[in-house]
């Protein structure tokens, strides 16, 4: 009976996304495409000084998601230290500079990695002010980015890829905005609390006395899903009854975190010209969805461990969320993922690793999954002997250059920040006295875990790992800063690249891209370059103990 419920919960999510394909791809490729400015974005624009018709190169366009993110740091980062002088703080102090520094990055990047129990730390004023805006435009930074390259692969001899102020507004306002206020309302239908009551002192039934926090919850849940973000107003995260009350709810934050990846394929389809690109692209997502998630269910139902899930979900409904949540670099659970069986838990930093392409984060996963696209083409060209082409594009040394750097950017500081937390001796000492409450072979996959998640900009935590100490803040903070912007760097350096070259016609010896093959050498390339990479350090962690 559970497993007919599960299948049908699958069909229904199914459905959802299949209908919802079409028209919010359309959407966003017109967003994107209208030469016409909301009256609310003109305000926007002579407030800040930008021409909304006035194009940006990629260094220009660059240069305006550095500045943007860099101001955005310096905001929550300031409002954590002054919280106790803001309204609405709830008594709290200052957020410690350390942990500030982390949650500033944390949330600016789309990470939402949180070393802290947000609601004994965080005001309501922080919340909203400082994280819950940056679940806006952190998103809304990752879907500019992404369209900028969708326009690389469109244009021909073009010095430009849009202008990004355009673009982030328009991704917060158009898209992000009225998705959040729906998906708000029906939570709060569903048991989700809004309010701003401060905590509440309450009898319990044994007569002993608990705080129970209110908040501003549902609102913050929406975004955090639909931005693919993660951060709880809760330390239980989804696992909460106040953000994540029924079993219905749960299939519903699941639609909001695959809804916007899912539809981008057909955004790109649509603004490239070609909509069979953008089903090539979909069916990639959607085999290495499913073959995760029927991975990391096998997994925990063969364990048969209810340890850390919620009774409400079950496993069933706990694995097809983490599933989602680790896909997506969304990094919010509704089950704790350090009780899962060593394969699970393996499952969800394998989602990570595979570069967060089935189907990403909003914009990432979709410009992720582009340059492994153009590796995917170039692999072939060589089986060949042919100069690959990809979307009437050329890929020469530049742009193979670029997507190598890409990569390699975010395993680099996976492997270097685990190692160096082991590899050093006072660091050492510090994570395994501090840091590690489990030793041996799953406190290094909890580490492992940490710089998996900040890296690869997901969120998602083994729950056993104390990370709020100088070591760990720090570097992880560095991991999610490099793990943001370095690949950001090289994919609109790409876009230029490939903006700037005259379309070639397709000929005899060109490489389908649209069909089952082509699906089949890109799932292929995103299992090898990732398998190739981190399975010498998954032996070492999850692989071990799942043999133990």
């Amino acid at each position: 009976m559970v497993l007919w419920l599960f299948v049908a919960q699958l069909a229904t999510l199914a459905l959802i996304l299949a209908i919802a394909y079409r028209p919010l791809g359309d959407y966003m490729a017109r967003v994107f495409s209208s030469p016409k400015d909301l009256r609310v974005e003109r305000g926007v624009y002579r407030m800040i000084g930008v021409d909304s018709s006035a194009e940006q190169s990629w260094p220009a366009y660059l240069r305006g998601v550095l500045a943007f993110s860099v101001v955005g740091i310096l905001i929550v980062y300031g409002l954590q230290r002054l919280q106790e002088f803001l309204p609405y703080a709830l008594g709290l102090p200052a957020v410690p500079e350390g942990l500030a520094f982390n949650t500033a990055i944390s949330f600016v990047t789309n990470t939402n990695w949180q070393s802290y129990s947000p609601e004994a730390t965080m005001g309501y004023t922080v919340q909203i002010a400082g994280l819950a805006v940056q679940n806006f435009v952190s998103a809304a930074v990752g879907i500019a980015v992404a369209v900028a390259l969708v326009r690389g692969f469109a244009r021909r001899s073009s010095g430009t890829i849009g202008n990004f102020w355009v673009d982030m507004l328009r991704a917060t306002v158009r898209i992000l905005l009225p998705l959040a206020v729906v998906a708000a309302i029906v939570l709060i239908a569903g048991g989700a609390i809004q309010n701003f009551a401060g905590f509440q002192h309450i009898t319990t039934l044994t007569g002993a006395t608990q705080s129970i926090p209110g908040g501003p919850v549902a609102s913050q849940e929406a975004i955090k899903l639909l931005g693919t973000n993660g951060g709880g107003f809760f330390n239980a995260n989804s696992a909460h009854p106040f953000e994540n009350p029924a079993a219905w709810t749960n299939l519903v934050e699941i639609v909001l975190m695959l809804i916007i990846p899912f539809s981008l394929p057909r955004t790109f389809g649509t603004m490239v010209g070609d909509r069979r690109q953008g089903y090539a692209i979909l069916a990639t997502m959607g085999v290495l969805f499913l073959a995760s998630l029927g991975a990391m269910t096998a997994f925990e139902l063969s364990s048969g461990s209810l340890e850390g899930k919620e009774q409400v979900f079950g496993i069933l409904g706990s694995t097809l969320f983490n599933t989602t949540s680790t896909t997506t670099s969304t990094g919010a659970v509704n089950s704790m993922l350090d009780s899962y069986s060593p394969l699970g838990g393996m499952m969800a930093m394998v989602n990570m690793m595979l570069g967060e392409v089935a189907p990403g984060g909003v914009g990432a996963g979709l410009y992720g999954i582009l340059v492994v696209a153009v590796i995917a083409v170039f692999i072939a060209g060589l089986m060949v002997g042919r100069t690959p082409e990809y979307l009437g594009k050329k890929l020469g040394p530049r742009e193979i250059k670029l997507a190598s750097l890409y990569i390699l950017t975010t395993p680099t500081l996976v492997l270097v920040g685990t190692g160096l937390s082991f590899a050093v001796p006072a660091i050492r000492a510090d994570v395994e006295k501090t840091s590690i409450f489990n030793p041996g072979l799953h406190g290094f996959s909890e580490v492992l875990y940490a710089f998996t998640s900040a890296a690869n900009n997901n969120g998602s935590a083994f729950g056993g790992l104390t990370a709020n100490t100088p070591w760990l803040n720090a570097a992880l903070g560095t991991a999610m800063f490099l793990g943001r912007f370095l690949p950001i760097v090289f994919v609109l350096a790409l876009a230029g690249s490939l903006a700037g070259q005259a379309k070639i016609p397709a000929t005899a010896g060109t490489l389908p891209t649209h069909r089952p093959q082509f699906v089949g050498l890109l799932v292929g390339t995103v299992l090898l370059v990732s398998a190739l990479t981190y399975f010498p350090v998954l032996a070492l962690g999850p692989l071990a103990e799942g043999l133990q």
